[in-house]
């Protein structure tokens, strides 16, 4: 399967929490069923906090400041907002590898191929969950947020990448349950590139195919 087997949605404006989790839910019927083909859907949301099951009520830090979602996807708690591109992804892993951990090794490989495009270079920590920039020293920041979930091998919810989020608003959390003061959050444009969404969107569809090859082995 390639690229141009899978419908490509991009949203323009701030899609509703509620209203991208029931087109999710109802997409993956679809697949399961066979009625409808892979989706990736491109997005940005209004500010707001999610919950993945693993989250930890003490480090929602500021719980009045944006409305919460507690979401069957997993990890802890995330900050979604504007600036920040989600990619919802829909795939039917029966038909690519039914393997979760080679899912979620593709789907680091993604982020971190878009990314080289715009020359930052992103890396995969063991036991931290998404993608990482060094910023010198001890010092790390992430720029990409992983939350999967899957039913009955038909995948959805993803990433999220801070291309220019508001990145003051991740204070009200402990990003993914991380407390450490060594390790923070970035941007591209933080990072001093002047990347816009549909730069990024670009990308993303130009490193998608090579980064769900079905022979690409879980690292």
């Amino acid at each position: 399967m390639t690229n141009s087997e899978i419908e490509w949605k991009i949203s323009d404006g701030l899609v509703d929490y509620e209203e991208a989790i029931a087109f999710m839910e109802q997409r993956v019927a679809d697949i399961r069923a066979g009625t409808a083909c892979e989706c990736v859907w491109l997005l940005e949301h209004p500010p707001l906090y999610t919950a993945g099951t693993s989250a930890r009520r003490e480090d929602l830090l500021q719980p009045d400041r944006f409305p919460v979602y507690d979401v069957g996807r997993g990890g802890q708690y995330t900050y979604h907002g504007p600036g920040q591109r989600i990619a919802y992804v829909m795939l039917d892993l029966k038909r690519r590898n039914p393997d979760v951990r080679w899912y979620v090794n593709a789907l680091e490989d993604w982020v971190i191929r878009a990314l080289q495009e715009f020359n930052v270079t992103g890396e995969k920590r063991e036991g931290r969950v998404g993608i990482w920039v060094p910023r010198g020293g001890e010092r790390e920041d992430k720029i990409a947020a992983i939350g999967v979930r899957l039913r009955k091998w038909v995948t959805f919810h993803g990433i999220a990448i801070n291309v220019e989020p508001d990145l003051s608003h991740f204070g009200g959390i402990v990003p993914c349950g991380i407390g450490d003061e060594a390790l923070g959050v970035t941007s591209l444009v933080d990072l001093g590139l002047p990347v816009t969404m549909e730069d990024l969107d670009v990308a993303l569809m130009r490193t998608f195919d090579e980064a769900f090859d079905p022979l690409q082995k879980a690292g």
